[in-house]
């Protein structure tokens, strides 16, 4: 048989295996190991020999597996991850939201405006949307709830909120993407900062639209505060401030790479929490059984993915597609489109991870093909990634918020709410489509 054909029959078998909810990690070593084996053993020209392909299918996965294990660059997972466990019991995260709602406390909708700046922040340290979506729903419902807030504008805000922890440095899913297509994880981190600012600012012009518009939505949740709480609210900030400048500053401005900032991060959280007395022993200890999951199930994907990509190389199914675009006769803009459509339906039914894991073998020879930029595409894939989170009927973030809240406000109503920021959401992704410098400028200016 063909080794296109079968690449391509494995890409389908995938697809079909994600959209019945099996696991991605499985999908990906099933489908893979599986295709390569039947690739090895049915030759073209030759017959079906099981016994002639074993061996070297064998040889593919150890080697693909073994390689990514061995990667410095995943060492920075863990360590992100632990970081923002611990900033969460040692209650960084939370004084973020702290501080801002109380100079937001006059300005209409100013809780929601928090939520979304509150989230902003907990991405800067944590670098997970879920996690970003379940924590701070925790803390920003309730309290909006509290003030009269309409349930939609209160789930929404925070939901939509909560997807920045892809885009904003250290997003586990620009490592993932930095990783699989072999570019600057630290430039890729600084790619998506000022894309990070434009979703936070969107979301706060959507917030003020809506109140403009339905001032019931959002009453005046408190009174002023005085000159010595707003002191001390901007004192409670700093080490998340420290925390930004680590990752952000210490890797434009050279001081550190990608995995150096990962294990000052860590360091750093450690030595505040101690110092402060917000951590204790048994706080290190839960973060760290948190992280050894979390770690455990990305490394997991990520060796399936490793051995997808391989199998995908070998078969040669990417060079078949490039083919087949450049004798189509699309224009690149025409091919980017059908990309972005891709992404956008692909992320109505899969989780992100299994989407971008999915599609890079495939995706990433095309845009070298049409000579685009691979920061700037990575950008691109996280946002719509990020669009995917709170798109129906499968927006993650969107169910989390729900379990969070848990039957008094229903699915729907957070959906309808999140309509809102979506429309915002795709207002900045034509901005970077159109506008390369927004992603490109301070990777390109970085020391």
């Amino acid at each position: 048989m063909d080794p296109s054909t079968i690449g391509m029959i494995g890409f389908v078998v995938a697809l079909i295996l994600l959209l019945f909810r099996v696991p991605i990690g499985f999908t990906l070593t099933a489908v893979a190991s599986t295709c390569a084996l039947v690739a090895y053993s049915w030759r073209p020209g030759f017959d079906f020999n099981l016994v002639r392909g074993w061996k070297p299918a064998l040889g593919l996965i150890e080697s693909a597996a073994f390689d990514f294990v061995h990667s410095y660059s995943l060492s920075m997972i863990p360590m992100f991850i632990a970081a923002g466990h611990i900033a969460y019991h040692a209650r960084i995260t939370t004084d973020i939201y702290d501080s801002v709602r109380v100079f937001l406390s006059k300005v209409p909708g100013g809780l929601a405006i928090a939520s979304i700046i509150g989230c902003g922040g907990f991405s800067a340290i944590t670098g997970s949307s879920v996690a970003c979506a379940s924590s701070m729903g925790r803390i920003c419902v309730p309290e909006m709830l509290r003030y009269n807030y309409s349930p939609q504008l209160a789930t929404s805000a925070v939901a939509a909120g909560g997807t920045m922890g892809s885009l904003i440095p250290p997003s586990v899913l620009f490592i993932v993407y930095g990783i699989f297509t072999e570019t600057s994880i630290s430039r890729l981190f600084l790619a998506g900062v000022i894309p990070g600012i434009l979703s936070v600012l969107g979301f706060i012009i959507t917030v003020v639209i809506w109140v403009k518009l339905r001032p019931e939505v959002a009453p005046k949740a408190e009174g002023s505060f005085s000159t010595s709480e707003k002191i001390e609210a901007m004192v409670k900030a700093w080490p998340a401030a420290m925390l930004m400048f680590i990752i952000i500053g210490g890797i434009y401005g050279g001081f550190f790479t990608a995995t150096e900032a990962a294990a000052v991060s860590l360091a750093f959280v450690l030595i505040f929490g101690f110092v402060t007395r917000r951590l204790n022993w048994a706080n290190v200890m839960e973060s760290m059984r948190e992280t050894a999951h979390s770690s455990a199930s990305l490394f997991f994907i990520a060796v399936g993915a490793k051995i997808f990509v391989a199998f995908v190389s070998l078969t040669g199914v990417t060079h078949v597609l490039v083919d087949m675009v450049s004798n189509a006769g699309l224009p690149n803009w025409a091919v980017l489109l059908c990309l972005v459509a891709m992404y956008l339906v692909m992320g109505m039914f899969l989780d992100p991870l299994g989407t971008m894991l999915l599609t890079l073998p495939f995706v990433v020879p095309l845009i070298e093909g049409m000579g685009y930029d691979l920061i700037w595409f990575g950008v691109i894939v996280i946002k719509l990634l990020e669009i995917g989170l709170v798109t129906p009927p499968v927006g993650l973030n969107v169910f989390v918020i729900s379990s969070v809240v848990g039957r008094e406000i229903q699915v729907t109503t957070i959906f309808f709410g999140v309509v809102r920021f979506l429309v915002l959401d795709v207002v900045v992704l034509l901005l970077l489509l159109f506008i390369p410098a927004l992603s490109l400028f301070l990777p390109n200016t970085m020391f």
